[in-house]
């Protein structure tokens, strides 16, 4: 598994999303970020592997006491029923595992709360198993600053490879000229991608009032 050169970088054709978690409990002592900002980035990544139809499995752990997947990110994908566990590590479950491993794809792209639980956790089995891991650091959080902190340091010992949502969105998209995914990429920023979506709306604006074609 590259971890430079232009293999390194991650290929819609190749990705598999999984997003662990997002349940009212984990929320509740979420404290390493704002929980909306959360919300927001996972919503954000989920659908973007929309628009590069890039296969994403919602997982839940012992939803009837920690609740449902959130709605908004639920929304995203209303016809998939998550996948609930009673493993607190994802990777232990054969109903997660199975369909990773039935997709053939091996750049395996984690986003879950908490960071140093149910993002560590399946990140480094995972990684020690032969997948290329990518933890959406951005997309996750821990009951504290230095929680998420050292799960990250954690988990970069092990091989995985951190990383934010946009940059996902970023690499999947690669050239501006691969119109097809273009347009829906530049929808999923300006609702999710704070200033730099903005920017771009506005930069859209002005080159409708010159007549351009914006992406």
């Amino acid at each position: 598994m590259p971890k430079n050169g232009l293999d390194a970088l991650l290929r819609p054709k190749d990705s598999i999303v999984v997003l662990i978690d997002h349940q009212p409990y984990q929320f509740a002592n979420l404290n390493s970020h704002e929980p909306i900002l959360i919300v927001n980035n996972v919503v954000g990544l989920a659908k973007a592997a929309k628009v590069f139809n890039v296969p994403t499995i919602l997982t839940t752990v012992v939803e009837e006491r920690g609740g449902y997947l959130i709605k908004q990110l639920q929304d995203v994908f209303p016809e998939q029923k998550p996948i609930d566990r009673t493993f607190i590590n994802t990777w232990e479950d054969p109903k997660v595992v199975d369909v990773v491993k039935k997709s053939g794809r091996k750049q395996l792209i984690l986003a879950a709360l908490w960071t140093e639980v149910c993002l560590a956790m399946p990140a480094i089995q995972a990684a020690g198993e032969g997948w290329d891991v990518y933890a959406v650091t951005d997309a996750s959080g821990g009951v504290s600053v230095e929680a998420h902190e050292m799960a990250v340091r954690r988990m970069e010992a092990a091989g995985v490879t951190p990383i934010t949502w946009l940059a996902v969105a970023a690499e999947w998209q690669r050239d501006w000229a691969r119109e097809e995914t273009a347009r829906g990429l530049s929808a999923v920023s300006m609702e999710h991608a704070g200033g730099s979506g903005i920017a771009l709306a506005w930069e859209l604006q002005l080159l409708a009032g010159r007549g351009g074609a914006g992406v």
